[in-house]
């Protein structure tokens, strides 16, 4: 109750002379990606809140890490923030020999803009229906079936990877320029197993031309309630679906902070992005940039074991 209080007076006293020009929103990623969709959905409610327009930036390269430094060198004024995936905040620290900063320590979380629940995909032309005959036709044909990923070090190649070690299966990872590429293949049988979201079901699972064997989620997917959560579908919890969040430069005014997590909260709780949301495969975020940071300082120390396991290791 005191924290919520405090959040809330913070927020008052922040919003009298902040914002009082546009923001800058730093997407390190190429328009279409997963996070640009949620928050162009969400855009004109936050700019309505705020009393100001959210300017949205692209900076791409280097999976991502080119954009992210550029808000952690920016003045910590409120006036620039980043919109990270979860390789951004809790993975490529990990993965690239030579980041040059740690997300955890040189930005300040603001909150969680969207989960992106991850499904478990097979090729149509595997003998398999649920994920108990899968695992086993994978271990029968050990080191003959391939994964595919939309490139290295994505959360959907290392879940892939620790699904296949997990399932005894020496799977061969296959990386594609990007998801389309990777569910053509999908489809092609070239390769037989793909983790991603709730379009690829939208788009080819009517048509029997995918299955999907489970979501990495506590609950099942609401437009997709037949498909059962991993837990429900007896596969092991290696599989870690993506997310979006917010952060600033390291040093921001809290009261800033503040007011843009309130104004974030607001607009996720609202039925109609609830709703649009639940349509294009996102999950609305909730919470404060606290409970935000400790989710993300936990899930990093997972993501450091699972990177360590895989061997992979990038160059900027």
């Amino acid at each position: 109750m005191f924290a919520a209080g405090l959040l809330c007076c913070l927020a008052a006293g922040a919003r009298a002379g902040y914002p009082d020009r546009p923001i800058r929103l730093v997407l390190p990623y190429a328009p279409g990606a997963a996070g640009d969709i949620a928050i162009r959905q969400v855009q004109p409610l936050l700019e309505k809140r705020l009393g100001q327009p959210l300017v949205i930036d692209y900076r791409t390269g280097a999976g991502g890490n080119i954009g992210v430094q550029d808000v952690v060198r920016a003045k910590p004024d409120g006036y620039t923030l980043v919109l990270g995936a979860t390789n951004n905040f809790v993975i490529n620290q990990f993965l690239y020999r030579k980041l040059g900063f740690d997300p955890l320590e040189d930005l300040a979380m603001v909150g969680k803009l969207a989960d992106v629940p991850a499904f478990i995909y097979i090729s149509a032309a595997v003998p398999a229906q649920d994920y108990a005959a899968f695992a086993r036709y994978a271990r029968q044909h050990a080191g003959k079936l391939n994964y595919g990923s939309p490139g290295a070090g994505t959360t959907p190649h290392l879940s892939a990877y620790m699904l296949s070690e997990a399932m005894h299966a020496n799977m061969t990872h296959i990386p594609y320029r990007g998801s389309s590429l990777g569910v053509q293949a999908l489809l092609a049988n070239e390769i037989q197993l793909y983790i991603g979201g709730y379009s690829i079901a939208a788009s080819y699972m009517p048509q029997g031309r995918v299955r999907a064997l489970a979501v990495a989620s506590p609950t099942r997917y609401p437009g997709l309630k037949e498909v059962p959560t991993a837990s429900e579908a007896g596969m092991p919890d290696v599989v870690l679906s993506n997310w979006w969040g917010l952060a600033a430069p390291k040093g921001t005014d809290p009261a800033v902070i503040a007011t843009l997590s309130q104004a974030l909260n607001e607009v996720l709780a609202m039925p109609q992005v609830r709703e649009a949301y639940a349509q294009g495969g996102f999950v609305p975020g909730k919470g404060s940039p606290a409970e935000f940071e400790a989710e993300l300082r936990g899930e990093a120390r997972r993501w450091q074991d699972i990177v360590r396991k895989s061997g992979v290791m990038l160059d900027n």
